[in-house]
């Protein structure tokens, strides 16, 4: 069983003829990270703040045309690459965002993808 946001839950039970009652409580998880970033196009750029919580990673600019939303377990890659003090976000439909954190910080690019993907590897354990 799951539940978006929470900890996922296995166990093996009988099926009998009858009522039967089950109950778990399930562990949250939690995050609420955002960090100020500047995505960067094949030419030019625009600047944004990047949210992320179990629900999922949401993109928001003044440059309407790209701003985004996708659920955590819908990203195919999320990485950060140190040197090149980049956010490589791609979604399963294909789409592929880079990132830099606002003031070119990538300590805190490294810190944001962090606990993104500490949040989004235990929502994607619990499927």
């Amino acid at each position: 069983m799951s539940v978006t946001g929470y900890e996922g839950f296995v166990d093996t039970i009988d099926v009998e003829a009858g009522t039967r009652t089950f109950a778990h409580s399930f562990k949250e998880i939690k995050l609420d990270a955002k960090i100020e970033v500047t995505h960067k196009h094949s030419v030019g750029s625009c600047s944004g703040t990047l949210r992320a919580t179990p629900q999922g990673l949401v993109y928001d600019t003044t440059n309407k045309g790209d701003a985004f939303s996708v659920a955590l377990t819908d990203l195919d890659t999320f990485t950060v690459d140190y040197l090149e003090k980049n956010l490589k976000v791609k979604t399963k439909a294909g789409k592929t965002f880079n990132f830099a954190d606002a003031e070119g910080d990538v300590n805190r690019l490294y810190l944001f993808h962090r606990d993104v993907d500490k949040a989004r590897q235990r929502i994607l354990a619990g499927r």
